[in-house]
């Protein structure tokens, strides 16, 4: 099956809108619960007395949700092999419940590997916005990804 993007489409400068998703009280409780709980994603007394100020999700859930719309807007139809991992990632503001956050990718770079000539490496930075338009996660690193003219998607 033929897969819409490979490395040939993630030029540098290339944006994609992750589109939105909407955070609710109870998964992020639930994902505190099973992977961070931490009492200041788990409590709201305690998220209160925080730095934090309020019930607010995990990083790593903020991470996991970023995840899920990257899979859904193009990695699930891409040639994606994977990535060597990520370089950079801020948590600048907390992700409450109700937030509605919306995401895009930008390209920063692209390279054939040398090692592999049938793989291309992209270079992006991914930003996640909350429904006032403030910046919440800050990430970059890179993915691998198939050549078209190599791959079992041509």
């Amino acid at each position: 099956m033929r897969k819409t993007y490979a490395f040939e489409d993630f030029s540098p400068g290339r944006v994609f809108d992750l589109g939105s998703k909407q955070v609710s009280r109870e998964e992020v409780l639930a994902f505190a619960a099973a992977f961070d709980p931490q009492p200041l994603h788990l409590d709201e007394a305690a998220a209160e007395a925080s730095v934090l100020g309020g019930l607010s999700a995990s990083g790593w859930h903020s991470c996991a949700m970023l995840m899920r719309m990257m899979c859904d807007a193009y990695l699930l139809d891409s040639t994606s092999q994977g990535s060597p991992g990520i370089d950079s990632l801020r948590w600048l503001k907390p992700v409450r419940p109700g937030d509605t956050l919306r995401a895009r990718m930008t390209v920063l770079a692209a390279r054939g590997s040398q090692s592999r000539p049938q793989i291309g490496l992209v270079r992006s930075e991914w930003a996640v916005f909350n429904q006032a338009d403030e910046q919440v996660l800050s990430m970059e690193g890179w993915t691998m990804f198939a050549r078209r003219s190599t791959s079992s998607a041509a």
